[in-house]
């Protein structure tokens, strides 16, 4: 006879698994969801357990980002969805051996990008993302790792102004005083015929 437990799980993930079995087409029984839930990921346990061993990890190398065995892959074409998964070295749906290119291309009329139709979920991940995201992620963590890190600024104590001293400059001569007295021969006549007024020059 076959006993059963209670398991808590949180509200959100399972309204999630329902949302997601309702869009697969499947029961909505949360037990039946939970349970099939539980059984896929034991078996991609068991089947990446052999390479954990060895210590070689098994996966599917997407130029700079890497798939690990048990990546989840969904395609939205036209409004529907199917999927696929990383099995060994190999992105496997329906037994077949694809590249992203051909699994995104594989139910639609025209050439499509990968990038942004192919939906990612590698174990560990809670939710998918897109690929075109994760390659972005995983752009900035390579960028981060290269980039050393920066010395922490010391700051520098202000510069103390140097004392200014006072100019010197030499002391001013005092001028004489004008000499208004009047010389030898100032008031002379033959000297006065020499000299013109002002008035008389300007308005001759």
């Amino acid at each position: 006879m076959n006993s059963a437990i209670s398991v808590k799980v949180p509200t959100h993930t399972l309204l999630a698994l329902i949302e997601q079995a309702g869009l697969n087409g499947e029961s909505q029984d949360p037990s039946a969801i939970i349970l099939k839930a539980v059984e896929f990921w034991l078996a991609a346990q068991q089947q990446r357990a052999p390479a954990a061993a060895g210590g070689d990890v098994q996966g599917y190398q997407w130029k700079s980002l890497f798939l690990p065995e048990g990546t989840q892959i969904r395609c939205n074409t036209y409004g529907e969805q199917y999927y696929a998964i990383v099995e060994g070295d190999a992105i496997v749906y329906q037994g077949r051996k694809l590249s992203p290119n051909q699994l995104a291309s594989l139910h639609a009329d025209s050439v499509r990008n990968a990038w942004n139709d192919l939906y990612l979920r590698r174990p560990g991940d809670k939710f998918y993302k897109s690929a075109s995201r994760l390659r972005r992620e995983q752009a900035a963590a390579d960028q981060a790792a290269r980039t050393p890190p920066e010395a922490p600024a010391v700051a520098s104590a202000p510069a103390i102004p140097a004392r200014a001293e006072p100019a010197h400059y030499p002391p001013a001569q005092a001028t004489p005083p004008r000499d208004a007295m009047p010389g030898q021969g100032w008031t002379l006549p033959e000297r006065r015929k020499y000299r013109f007024r002002l008035e008389d020059v300007a308005f001759e």
